[in-house]
């Protein structure tokens, strides 16, 4: 059962990656032209990439291995193919790999890093049967056959997510990681004590991807064209180093909504969990919000000036992003709390009251303009409740399209937080239920403040019927927008932090949505 279960998670998180990953690089026909070249480079190579031919496919594998004429971004297109070629390209790659004597994990670990792992899922599922025949060849004394260590890599990969991904709730113990792979080692169990070390590793390590730090550069550098007839806009895509699965849309043409100097603390890592005591110091960077990424640069921003490896790094996203006024920071003035989708705390200080009340403005209003829909939330590897996915590309919905979705996620969760807290589990405080509900409840709020914040940012900009930034802000800031419609009222947003006030430290009424 828990076979047809791992399956169904495993597609899932291969359809992730499709989301995530699948346009990071277009696929150009020069890229694909310099392939064929090299293939056909034998009298005795392939006919439409259908027949093999041994020396062919070691001179592409060298050649994918040592980058030579290629990025890392396309070996993955070239290892996963369904014929014959592929098969022996990605056999002969394979090759240049020892995994000799190395833990599972610890292969799939420098497997991981040497390119990102790109494709549609068949694909990716190929070159990950690939990685488990090959170590299974450097291990020959491995307590597992070829299927037994390709379901081995699966599980671990869906482990690093359920341990380091976006699911509210538990994590998964080390005991439900074993069970759940019961009878899967060729009917067999695996060894426990191999589990163990297993699980212990990706718990404090997560699985670190590969990704291109030359296109990333050259990405941000680049002009994009935008087709303004049609509405629709060119990018590129780029991954976050730590996880593929999460993809950030980088639009270089994008407009500039604000700019200026920002003194940043990181209050919470991803889903909220406390950023480690060494970390939490304040830095000053020169502060550019452009489309929906809030760059953090240590010089001054010159809009001709290509963004550094450090720029890249520091940068924020802000789609479904909420900022507030920390009105509970008392140590500096004029701070604003910026939270995530993927739950991770920011506090800014701000050289003044005005400028902090316009960067919590326009970061909220990029953020209610721009972000696309949720997805449904994960099926996760146990029942428990699951944020769902906010994706990172922009919405597509005109503005009255976008109003009309925020208000009805509104409706929606409070019906939700409303049914939820009528459903009290009748066991002990410390339950692990009455700990999801309980859980489940401060997402629910957190949301539904959320999403009364968006509604009213774009109600005040479609009744003033205007696109010019700086009118709208003074207007919705003036007081007398904000008293209406309850714009920056302060919610929820850090487990650490109460829940705040409106922009001066008063309670803001709320805004009904509109029916």
């Amino acid at each position: 059962m828990w076979k047809e279960e791992y399956d169904h998670h495993f597609d899932f998180l291969l359809e992730l990656l499709d989301a995530s990953l699948a346009d990071v690089l277009s696929d150009s026909e020069s890229e694909l032209g310099s392939l064929e070249q090299l293939a056909r480079g034998s009298t005795d190579t392939l006919a439409n990439g259908c027949r093999a031919d041994s020396d062919a496919a070691k001179r592409l594998a060298k050649r994918l291995y040592h980058l030579e004429g290629f990025k890392r971004c396309d070996v993955a297109r070239h290892l996963g193919k369904n014929n014959d070629f592929s098969q022996m390209v990605a056999s002969e790659y394979l090759t240049f790999f020892d995994f000799s004597d190395l833990s599972l994990d610890r292969a799939l670990r420098s497997f991981l890093k040497a390119f990102p792992l790109m494709g549609e899922t068949q694909e990716r599922e190929r070159v990950l049967v690939h990685f488990s025949k090959r170590f299974c060849h450097c291990n020959p004394d491995t307590l597992t056959s070829e299927d037994g260590a390709h379901t081995l890599t699966c599980a671990l990969m869906l482990l690093n997510t359920d341990l380091h991904g976006h699911n509210i709730g538990k994590k998964m113990s080390c005991q439900q990681f074993i069970s759940n792979l019961d009878g899967l080692n060729d009917g067999k169990d695996f060894p426990k004590e191999v589990l163990k070390v297993l699980y212990n590793s990706i718990k404090n390590e997560k699985l670190e991807w590969a990704v291109e730090e030359e296109e990333l550069r050259k990405s941000l550098s680049e002009l994009v064209e935008e087709q303004c007839e049609g509405g629709a806009r060119r990018g590129v895509r780029v991954t976050d180093g730590n996880n593929p699965f999460i993809a950030i849309p980088l639009l270089v043409n994008a407009v500039t909504y604000k700019h200026g100097i920002l003194t940043r603390k990181s209050h919470a890592d991803m889903d909220g969990k406390r950023t480690p005591r060494g970390r939490r110091g304040w830095k000053k960077f020169y502060a550019v919000l452009k489309g929906m990424i809030l760059y953090l640069q240590k010089d001054e921003y010159k809009p001709d000036k290509d963004l550094s490896e450090v720029d890249l790094k520091n940068a924020v996203r802000v789609h479904h992003a909420l900022a507030t006024q920390a009105t509970d920071y008392s140590k500096r003035p004029n701070v604003l709390k910026v939270k995530t989708s993927d739950w991770r705390v920011y506090l800014f200080q701000a050289p003044s009251e005005e400028e902090m009340l316009s960067w919590i403005f326009r970061i909220n209003l990029v953020a209610a303009l721009f972000s696309a829909p949720a997805f449904p939330a994960a099926i996760g590897s146990m029942k428990k409740f699951c944020r769902p996915i906010l994706p990172s590309s922009g919405t597509r919905l005109k503005q009255e399209e976008q109003l009309c979705a925020h208000e009805n996620k509104v409706k929606q969760i409070s019906l939700e937080l409303e049914e939820h807290r009528r459903s009290l589990p009748e066991l002990s405080p410390k339950s692990r239920d009455t700990e999801e509900h309980r859980l489940k409840e401060h997402y629910l709020a957190y949301e539904r403040s959320r999403y009364e914040t968006y509604s009213s940012l774009l109600q005040a900009k479609l009744r003033l019927e205007t696109d010019d930034l700086d009118r709208l802000e003074m207007c919705v800031l003036s007081g007398e927008a904000a008293a209406r419609d309850g714009i920056m009222r302060k919610t929820q947003s850090s487990p650490h932090i109460s829940p705040g006030h409106g922009i001066n430290g008063r309670s803001m009424p709320r805004t009904p949505p509109r029916s």
